[in-house]
């Protein structure tokens, strides 16, 4: 992400690793929707009305500035590009570091990201990754290596 010299591609690849969106998420999010560190997603993909998304503050900045600068209407989407352009974005910014990324990896690096620095699975879940069953989360985190589970042991009882 860092190597993106374009602020909008930039903006799209931290939405989807830092705030674990999806992409048609981040594709249909609209100025009026940015609120803030929060994002209101309408007819998400869970069949609700509208669900939020929380983001880090740097981002939640430089998202505002983004949309003032190109005056954007409360109803012009943030993103105008198509599901493959956004796709070709995310494998182009792998290719710069020799990785073959698609934008569902950016969603899971979001998720693994916050439970190995130690965020309760229960935020990943309903507020990062926003799934309606844990177990949903559980298989998007994998297995947990024997190192890590030493790790984890060996941190907590210090």
């Amino acid at each position: 992400m860092f190597r993106t010299n374009h602020s909008r591609n930039r903006l799209l690849l931290e939405l989807m690793a830092r705030g674990g969106m999806r992409v048609g998420e981040v594709l249909k999010l609209k100025a009026k929707n940015v609120n803030g560190r929060k994002l209101v997603l309408s007819d998400p993909k869970s069949g609700n009305q509208t669900e939020i998304v929380f983001i880090p503050k740097k981002i939640a900045d430089r998202l505002r500035e983004y949309i003032v600068s190109a005056k954007m209407g409360d109803d012009h989407n943030v993103f105008p590009l198509g599901y493959t352009r956004a796709r070709e974005i995310v494998q182009n910014t792998g290719k710069m570091i020799n990785v073959n990324l698609n934008p569902h990896d950016l969603r899971r690096h979001a998720a693994t990201y916050a439970s190995r620095s130690g965020v309760p699975i229960e935020i990943v879940s309903k507020i990062i990754l926003r799934h309606a069953n844990l177990s949903t989360t559980q298989r998007y985190l994998g297995k947990v290596s024997d190192t890590e589970a030493i790790h984890w042991i060996d941190n907590l009882y210090k």
